[in-house]
């Protein structure tokens, strides 16, 4: 048991049956207006972050970045973000919310102040990083406070819906935003705009709020596990780093690295062998024995690695096949908010209202990822509107919006304790916003790759002079057949192998989610539940879970 379990058990229940009250601002603020100052103030920290890929084509145009530079630090952000779930509750109980909301602001403002005049790799790593930390903290000091306004009742079939609707709207409107930005102006001004909301925050807590601690016994983080949570991030970070460059320096086969691989088993061995043998480790490992646990995990790193294609595919066929400008492209990738509020809607009709079994409703989610592909493969061509593609981004907007809260609510009713499901949130979002969606850019761009090197080689044996008509390429040969069939083998060539390579992937992926959609639909048939794999009943696992919350009682 956690110190931070044991503290809670020693802390007095906090009243029931009150109305919703939010001590924490001025008394002439008025009480309908204050949740909606907090949700606002939720939005302002979703829509910050370290670098923004939507600004992705202006970024590499005006530095020497890469791509892979780009992503890499996306996923510091991510990776600061998942790594700082378990202490969330602890900072809580420990500050009040005025200092929480301040830092995290003036954190995240001097996090973007670096990022737009520094060029140093190392550097923006630890910035974005630590601005996933803000990020996260702030968002949920701001959520935390008004989930009895969401949900009086504490709900969580109610409150993580909610939750992802803001969490969504802020992921695809980021992106849209900071495209605006950089079209209309430069990609500095998203930095100079996320500044901007940051002061807004503070000037609020200032005028608006006073400081407010939940609980009057201080929690005290003396013994919190730093060692081990910096040996995770390193470790994390190293993970990463193999996964967002293994293509580009043909993985295992560079020396890099193959160095960078060595140490991240050094760093993982040394992380497993300090969260055994500490006696209070930053995550339980025994968190993995609750019931559901790990298949929950299982299936998101499916999940995810289904969804990188969408991640992959679109940012190759729009970016380097159509070539969109990136205000059009993020245009197009607002499509998905639609769908995905649908999903959510459906997510609170299954889980709040019909209180069924989540098995079908995740089958649901992957049948619509199948049809997300099925729709790419059979629309993708260069003489294709963009408009087209337009339900097939609603499609996997739609089995998103289904998956993320659900997966989120199922691990809340797995878990036993609060402190286990923050744990429980650190183990799930290592996969679900970070390590996945890593792994599945490094294998998409690997597997799209061998394609495309594969088609043009296949190709290219049978490409001789007898196949062409060379009057069709130039009337004055013949340095004007040399130039246009130069063109003809540089662009259209370039671009049809491209297409193909995309839809040999998006056919692996159709099968890949039709597998998973059919293996969920297929546990929810009582028949075949029974006789090939025992699944308790989601309202035997709350029995019992109420059964063992009355015995510590």
């Amino acid at each position: 048991m956690g110190k931070l379990t044991e503290f809670l058990m020693k802390a007095s229940p906090p009243p029931t049956g009150m109305p919703f009250c939010m001590p924490m601002m001025k008394g002439w603020v008025p009480s309908r207006l204050q949740p909606w100052i907090y949700v606002l103030t939720a939005l302002c920290f979703q829509f910050s972050g370290g670098m923004y890929l939507g600004a992705l084509d202006e970024i590499r145009g005006t530095t020497n970045f890469m791509i892979e530079d780009v992503m890499f630090l996306l996923y510091a952000t991510l990776a600061g973000m998942a790594m700082w779930f378990p202490m969330l509750f602890r900072m809580k109980f420990r500050f009040t919310n005025q200092q929480l909301l301040c830092t995290s602001a003036i954190v995240m403002g001097i996090c973007n102040l670096i990022t737009m005049h520094s060029h140093s790799m190392p550097v923006l790593v630890v910035a974005c990083f630590v601005a996933g930390i803000a990020k996260i903290q702030g968002t949920f000091e701001c959520m935390s406070n008004i989930q009895l306004w969401i949900t009086p009742k504490r709900d969580f079939a109610v409150f993580f819906p909610v939750l992802h609707i803001i969490l969504l709207t802020a992921i695809e409107g980021g992106g849209w935003l900071a495209a605006w930005m950089g079209h209309h102006f430069t990609w500095q001004m998203m930095h100079a705009f996320t500044i901007g909301t940051m002061s807004f925050v503070l000037l609020t807590q200032i005028v608006l709020c006073r400081p407010f601690c939940p609980m009057p016994n201080r929690f005290s983080l003396k013994g919190t596990d730093w060692q081990g949570a910096l040996l995770i991030c390193v470790t994390m970070l190293l993970f990463s780093y193999i996964f967002v460059y293994g293509d580009h320096y043909r993985w295992f086969e560079n020396y890099h690295i193959r160095m960078v691989g060595a140490l991240t088993l050094v760093f993982a061995g040394l992380t497993l062998y300090r969260l055994i043998h500490n006696r209070y480790p930053y995550v339980e490992l025994h968190l993995l024995k609750c019931r559901n646990v790990v298949p929950i995990l299982i299936v998101t790193v499916l999940a995810e690695l289904a969804f990188g294609a969408e991640h992959t595919l679109e940012e190759i066929l729009y970016s380097e096949v159509i070539r969109l400008e990136e205000l059009t492209k993020e245009n197009q990738y607002l499509w998905a908010l639609p769908g995905m509020y649908v999903g959510i809607a459906l997510d609170l009709y299954w889980l709040k209202v019909m209180k069924w079994k989540v098995w079908k409703l995740i089958g649901f989610a992957f049948l619509s990822i199948s049809a997300y592909a099925l729709l790419m493969y059979s629309t993708v061509g260069m003489s294709v509107n963009i408009e087209q593609y337009r339900l097939a981004i609603m499609l996997r907007g739609f089995g998103y919006g289904i998956l993320a809260p659900t997966l989120m609510w199922a691990l809340d009713e797995s878990v036993p304790s609060l402190e286990m499901f923050f744990m429980g949130l650190f183990v799930f979002n290592i996969p679900h916003m970070y390590l996945a969606g890593a792994m599945g850019y490094g294998f998409y761009t690997t597997i799209f790759s061998h394609f495309l090197n594969e088609d043009m080689m296949n190709y290219g044996r049978q490409l001789t002079l007898t196949h062409l008509d060379l009057s069709h390429l130039s009337s004055s040969p013949p340095f004007g057949v040399a130039k246009n069939f130069g063109e003809f083998m540089g662009d259209s060539y370039l671009h049809s192998m491209m297409l193909v390579a995309i839809k040999q992937v998006y056919g692996y992926v159709i099968w890949f989610a039709m597998l998973l959609a059919s293996i969920f639909l297929l546990c929810d048939i009582p028949a075949v539940r029974t006789n090939i794999r025992k699944v308790p009943l989601w309202p035997v696992l709350a029995i019992e879970y109420l059964s063992r919350k009355n015995k510590t009682v």
